[in-house]
Order: structure tokens, then C-alpha cells, then sequence
């Protein structure tokens, strides 16, 4: 600007603050002017203001230069000074630059408010005005008069659908305003002024006469019988002109591929609209084309939040006099449902997208997926979802013979029923006659009582989430049959792209959503019955979060749920009290195998479930720690304070209560006693070596069956007569002399026990004085050699 007012001496006034990004002051500014008279215009100062919004202070530098300049134009009375902002009659802006013509109207105002010279505002085109520039321009004609009765008949069928049209549609101010812009319907102008033109390319009243031009010429040529009035529906995007118009004018090329698959095919190719119109309104208005061409105008706008057009106002943009509003939502449905470039967000209203519409294609696809192929799958599916080590899952059961009443591997058994044989609502007030049978029933034809009724756990779906199961998987089948190659290939890259994604996605959806159907559980209980059944089962619903907390592992839901509820031990649980297990099991009769013990847990709905037997183990070794039992398997016997040892599962090992065990002397144990020498009748005990003398024969009595002597004793040994003679050793010493009982003890403690290093223990010999008669061979002392017995 200095350079265009003083040349390059008026850029060298300015060049330090050019350089250095700092607005000149008002005075430097004045000067440039030299007293001539210049006209100053900023044009679209918005698109410089993107241009430099990466350059550091650059915006806040704004208001200070704007400040200076009006200042400088105030103080030269030869100077003016012109710019334009692209906002409404509020003072927003709303086309592709609104936060920069925002931004640039706030600080106009700001350095306005410091000016004494105030901005006059002009607005080249007012509202009504540019209705009356498209008349005068695009007309050389109108009968008001013949426009009036068209008018009027516009008005009866808008009051006759009031309650299928928009508000604004019954009341006067819109008569009004079509009586204003006759021939154009109030929904043409209203589009243009407030979407199209936020379009970075269009220039309003220019662009209009540009696209309404050739859009009057194209129905002139045509005069089709039900243009009564130009209706945006008229605005043929797949004719050339028009066409040519939104592509290159608008710049708007990306939705080419949506304008011929969905609204105006070409080389022979008839779009979406075209077939429907073919199928459904053969000899009628093209209601389908006319749905597709005024979602499409109404699609050209630069925010999203403008993009669009609701069910009612579509309804109220295509109906007149010559159409009926029956088969306008008739053709809105189809084409809605259809339609492969249409936003098909649940929120979104109807308007294009530049892509083809994904979901679209994977609807088509679900509508040819295989029915028989559907549930095998979802069924493989369900079945491996859970499947896992806690529980042993049996699916799918038809009836209490597929579902066995015995231990197996030892796990409880985790029973999936399947939607078609078996599902509840989102409240539970009765067990099904399903679940009912297998609980009491078993074999065959069910003709026996179920045992193990504390092994089973059933999980059931839920009524109002089975389609949207089947629904995830249809889709994966369907996503799966696109990410083919020869499918694939068919598809842009970004699209591929996307298939990819949402299939491998797809996976996790469908797990998901099996598992917030199959949320709800049936176990064993006396505490809690359903509906306050004689069936000792208890009912729960997982909410929804947990249920899906990790897709694809139905088994920990179901563990989470029932440890929540105290059903459920693993084996780092701790176990319950011993008192309890003992008042609610045989074992307070006083004694119980512990198979059988186990057993009782798997029979009783009154006790937990426990997942293997590591947690029953704790359980009797807590209750013998807290002298609760007492452990017994053959000679075993464990009591409280006695070391660790092993705990079997079998029937040779004994649970015993305390008071059992103390009542049968099991507990304490009882101390070892000497089995009594029995002395034949007739004989008399010697004294000695324990030689019984009968007829004259000799016993021994068996020393192992008493304690040893000790040192003390035998040395105080008095030697005996024995049948009349002095009993000697084989040296003919006395028996009390002998140097091995005469010896003492070893230094610093007791004689070794009777045995300590003596040869062949236990063996017997002949007495020597009785050959006849065996006796107990006497033990040698270490290192003293043994010489053979003499005999007679």
C-alpha cells in the first residue's frame, strides 16, 4: 500500500516495521498520502489473513495498523478509505472464510470505536433486492395477475400438509415472500443465499444468475407438465451446463461420483433415482429424481451444520399443485434406503457425501448373505466365546440328556443355551421350562434325578438384543465377502482402506454384541429364587459395560458375576469357614471321606462352587489348624500342630470332627505300648536272660516287644539260678560279670540304644546251656568280635 501511494520512497518510510511485523503509526501513514487525493480498498482481507496466520503476532498486529490507518484517513480530508466483509445482517460471517472475516469485522469495530469518523455500511444487494435483479434479469415478463391463482393454489395444498410440512410452510409471511420472488419458489432463493453462497467460489447474485439461467433454459425446452413453478428439484445437476457450472465454477468436482450413481447417470448408465422413477413412477412426476436433485442443493454448503435438508422440508421444497405429497415420501423412503452417497448416519439429515456410502454397500452384501451360513456362524462363534479353562462349556443343549450329571475333568459346567430353543425378556419373573428340566432332570428321556445340581451354571440370552447379534454378524460376513480381491479391487484406495478397517473391526463387534445378549445367568441358590420358585435357582442380568468389558472372553463375565454374588472360590480365594462347611454337609455326623466331602459340593446349592479342588484343600487344612478336624489316611493322622503334610482326595482319607476324633481316641494320639509277655501255662519265668523252664525246656521271651534296659539296670542285674546251676557265659564268668555290662558309658551321654552298630540285628541263636531251645542272639558292642556259641 506505501508503495502503491509514494513509490519506493514511500515503501523506505516503512520498510523497519514491514520488517520487523509492526504497524506504522498514524502519522507515517498520513505522510504517504502527500496531500493528494487516494481512495484506499481493502478487498477480501479475510484470504490475506489465512495467507499469514502462521506468521508469529501477525493478528495482533491487526488492530494496531487498522487503528493507524483510519486514524490517517481521518486527518486527511482528501483521503477515503473503502473494504468489504463478507457477513450477514447479524454481523457473522458464514461462508469458507467466517473466522477470518470474523475476526477481521471485530477489530474493524474495535479501531472503528476510536475514530471520529464514523464507517458508513453499505450493502450493495439487499435480500429483496437480489429477488428482484434475478426477476428483471431472467425474465422479460411475468403475469402477476395468472401468478396470484398459482400462488393461491400453492397456499391450499400447504395448509391442506400442514402436519407433514414445516411451520413456516402454513403461515402468511411465506405466501408473502413467494408472491415477492414468483416464478421462484421460496425455498430456491432461500438455498442460494444461505448455503450455496457460503461456498468459497460463489458470488452470490452472479452465481445465481449463472445456475438459475441455465437451469430456466433447460425447463423452456423441456416444459415439463408439473412446473408450475422453479422448484430447486428443477435444478438438473447432471445436465451439462449446470453441471459444468458446479463442478468447475464451484469447484464442487468431488461429488461427480455421487451426481452419477444416485441422481443422473450417463452413457446410458441410469443413476439410483432414475431406476426407481423406472420401477414406481412410470407416468408421474420423477418424484425419486426430484428427492435426489434438492438433497443435492441443499448439500452445497461450506459448514457441515448447513449441509442437509430434514424429511419435512424436503417434502415442502418439492410439493405444488401438480404433485402429490403420497408419493414424494414414497420416494424419499426408496431412495433413502438405497442410496449409496447419502450420509447414512442416524443423526445426520439427508445430504450427499463425496464418498460412496460403505454402509451401503455392506447392506447389500448382508441382504445376500446365506441364512444356514449365518447361524453356523454365529453359532462357532458363541461356542468359542465361551469356551475357557474355569468352566467346562457345554452348548447349545436340547434337552437334560445332552447335559451330563457326572465330575469329567472336574470342572462346573457352564450351559449355553441357544436363542432359538431358549431366551428371557430385560426383567427375569420365572425360570424357563428349558432351564427348569436340565436343573432336575437327567439321561435320555429325563427320567432321573439330577445329582450334581450345584455343577451347573446357565447363561441365557436376552429377547430385545438376539437380532442385533445376528445383525453384527451378517455384517462381518458381508464385510468379509468385500475384503475379497476381486471385491476389493472394485473400490477406491481409501475405501479399501476402510473395508479393511471396519472388518477387522468387525470381529470385535460381533463379539461384543454376543455378549450383551447372553448377559444374563442362572445359578444355583437357596438364598435368592426366582420368583420365589421351588427351584433352588437364582437369577442375575451383567449390565451391559460388563458384559462387554473383554470381547471375545465370555467366561471371566460369568466368574466376575458369580465371585461378586460369594458363588463362586478359585483357587486364590480363601475358603469358607470350617464350622460352616461342617453344619451343612454329613460331616457333622462326625466323620466323612474326603471324596465324599468333595462330593457334597458339587450336590449342595447351599454351598459355593469351587473351581478345582485347591480351595477345598485350604478348607480341611484351615479346619484342622483351627482344631475344627482331624485328618486320617491309613496310619496318618494329622491334628492340629503337626507339620505340613499331604491332603488326598479318595476314600481312604478321613475327615473327623474334633469331638469325633477326642470320643474315639483318634485325637490326641494315644501313646505306643509293649505287647505283654505270654507265658505258656505251666512254665515259670526265669530270671536273667528270660529262659522259661518247663520240663526241662527252655523259652525266651522276645525283648523287642519291651524298652531296653538302661546302663544302671543291667549293671545291678543279681545273676540267677537256672535249673539249679549258676548261669556263666561262654568264658564260664558268672553272667553278672560280663565285661560288656560291666563297661560304662560313653563320655558326655547315655549308652548307645541296644542295637547301635551291632551286627545282624534281631537275629536269634541257641541257648547254650538248652541246644534245644532258641534264643535271642545277644547284640555284640562295636569293634569286640564274635566267636560261635559252644554247644551242650
Amino acid at each position: 500500500m506505501a508503495y502503491a501511494l509514494a513509490g519506493r520512497a514511500g515503501y523506505e518510510r516503512v520498510r523497519r516495521s514491514d520488517e520487523e511485523g509492526i504497524a506504522p503509526g498514524a502519522q507515517t501513514i498520513a505522510e504517504l498520502f502527500g496531500g493528494e487525493p487516494a481512495l484506499i480498498l481493502l478487498d477480501e482481507l479475510s484470504i490475506y489473513l489465512r495467507k499469514i496466520k502462521n506468521r508469529p503476532g501477525a493478528r495482533d498486529q491487526l488492530t494496531a495498523f487498522l487503528t493507524s490507518l483510519f486514524k490517517a484517513v481521518e486527518s486527511s480530508p482528501r483521503a477515503a478509505l473503502v473494504y468489504t466483509l463478507a457477513v450477514g445482517k447479524d454481523g457473522k460471517g458464514t461462508d469458507a472464510y467466517s473466522d477470518e472475516n470474523q475476526f477481521v469485522a471485530d477489530k474493524m469495530a474495535e479501531a472503528d470505536s476510536v475514530s471520529a469518523r464514523k464507517a458508513t455500511i453499505l450493502n450493495p444487494t439487499e435480500d429483496d433486492e437480489t429477488v428482484q435483479v434475478l426477476r428483471r434479469r431472467l425474465f422479460e415478463r411475468i403475469d402477476d395477475a395468472a401468478a396470484a391463482e398459482v400462488i393461491e393454489a400453492y397456499r391450499v395444498v400447504w395448509q391442506g400438509q400442514r402436519d407433514a410440512l414445516p411451520p413456516a410452510a402454513s403461515k402468511a409471511e411465506t405466501a408473502d415472500e413467494f408472491r415477492a420472488s414468483y416464478p421462484f419458489h421460496p425455498d430456491v432463493l432461500e438455498t442460494f443465499t444461505s448455503k450455496t453462497a457460503t461456498l468459497a467460489n460463489f458470488q452470490r447474485v452472479r452465481g445465481m444468475l449463472r445456475i438459475l439461467g441455465r437451469t430456466i433454459a433447460r425447463l423452456w425446452e423441456l416444459k415439463p407438465a408439473d412446473a408450475t413453478a422453479i422448484h430447486l428439484h428443477h435444478v438438473d445437476p447432471g445436465y451439462g451446463p449446470v453441471m459444468q457450472e458446479i463442478v468447475t465454477r464451484l469447484g464442487q468436482s468431488l461429488y461427480v461420483s455421487a451426481i452419477r450413481s444416485d441422481i443422473a447417470g450417463d452413457g446410458g448408465k441410469k443413476a439410483l433415482a432414475q431406476e426407481i422413477d423406472e420401477e414406481s413412477h412410470r407416468g408421474l412426476p420423477p418424484y425419486a429424481t426430484y428427492v435426489a436433485r434438492t438433497v443435492f442443493m441443499h448439500t452445497l454448503a461450506f459448514n457441515d451444520q448447513l449441509q442437509g435438508v430434514s424429511a419435512d422440508h424436503l417434502r415442502f421444497s418439492i410439493l405444488g399443485p401438480q404433485t402429490d405429497i403420497a408419493f414424494i415420501e414414497a420416494a424419499r423412503k426408496k431412495f433413502l434406503a438405497r442410496s449409496a452417497y447419502l450420509d447414512d448416519r442416524p443423526s445426520a439429515p439427508m445430504r450427499f457425501r463425496a464418498q460412496a456410502n460403505l454402509t451401503q454397500l455392506i447392506r447389500k452384501e448382508e441382504a445376500h448373505v446365506d441364512p444356514n451360513e449365518l447361524r453356523a456362524e454365529l453359532r462357532d462363534r458363541i461356542r468359542d466365546i465361551f469356551s475357557g479353562q474355569t468352566f467346562e462349556a457345554v452348548p447349545f443343549p436340547a434337552g437334560p440328556w445332552d447335559v451330563p450329571d457326572e465330575v469329567g475333568n472336574g470342572r462346573p459346567l457352564l450351559v449355553v443355551l441357544s436363542a432359538d430353543a431358549c431366551s428371557v425378556g430385560a426383567s427375569v419373573e420365572a425360570v424357563p421350562d428349558l432351564i427348569a428340566r436340565i436343573y432336575e432332570r437327567k439321561g435320555a428321556e429325563g427320567g432321573s434325578l439330577r445329582i450334581l445340581r450345584n455343577n451347573l451354571v446357565f447363561v441365557v440370552a436376552e429377547d430385545s438384543r438376539i437380532e442385533e447379534m445376528r445383525h453384527k454378524m451378517a455384517r462381518r460376513l458381508a464385510l468379509r465377502e468385500l475384503k475379497a480381491p476381486e471385491r476389493l479391487k472394485e473400490l477406491d484406495e481409501h475405501q479399501q482402506a476402510k473395508v479393511r478397517e471396519l472388518e477387522a473391526r468387525s470381529e470385535s463387534e460381533v463379539a461384543i454384541a454376543i455378549q450383551q445378549a447372553y448377559r444374563h445367568l442362572f445359578y444355583p441358590d437357596t438364598r435368592s429364587r426366582v420368583g420365589g420358585s421351588e427351584l433352588t435357582l437364582a437369577h442375575s442380568a451383567l449390565d451391559i459395560h460388563s458384559a462387554s468389558e473383554k470381547p471375545g472372553l465370555g467366561q471371566p463375565q460369568v466368574v466376575r458375576a458369580l465371585r461378586d454374588f460369594r458363588k463362586l472360590r478359585t483357587p486364590e480365594d480363601e475358603p469358607d469357614a470350617p464350622a460352616y462347611v461342617r453344619d451343612r454337609t454329613p460331616l457333622k455326623r462326625g466323620q466323612i471321606t474326603t471324596q465324599s466331602l468333595r462330593e457334597e459340593f458339587r450336590r449342595d446349592p447351599s454351598l459355593p462352587i469351587l473351581i478345582g479342588d485347591e480351595v477345598f484343600i485350604k478348607g480341611i487344612r484351615k479346619g484342622v489348624e483351627q482344631g475344627e478336624y482331624v485328618y486320617k489316611r491309613g496310619d496318618l493322622v494329622y491334628g492340629p500342630g503337626d507339620p505340613f503334610t499331604t491332603i488326598a482326595i479318595d476314600e481312604q482319607a478321613v475327615v473327623f470332627t474334633m469331638g469325633f476324633a477326642r470320643d474315639h481316641g483318634i485325637w490326641p494320639r494315644p501313646a505306643p505300648k509293649s505287647e505283654p509277655v505270654v507265658v505258656p501255662a505251666g512254665r515259670t519265668r526265669a530270671a536273667g536272660h528270660g529262659c522259661d523252664r518247663r520240663d526241662g525246656r527252655c523259652g525266651l521271651a522276645i525283648r523287642g516287644n519291651r524298652r531296653p534296659d538302661t546302663h544302671e539296670q543291667r549293671l545291678r542285674r543279681r545273676p540267677a539260678r537256672h535249673h539249679g546251676h549258676e548261669r556263666r557265659d561262654r568264658r564260664g564268668r558268672p553272667r553278672g560279670a560280663d565285661p560288656l555290662l560291666r563297661r560304662r558309658p560313653p563320655e558326655g551321654g547315655a549308652r548307645p540304644p541296644l542295637g547301635t552298630g551291632a551286627r545282624q540285628e534281631g537275629r536269634q541263636d541257641r541257648c547254650h546251656r538248652h541246644p534245644h531251645v532258641r534264643r535271642e542272639r545277644r547284640l555284640q558292642a562295636p569293634g569286640r568280635r564274635r566267636r560261635r556259641p559252644r554247644r551242650g
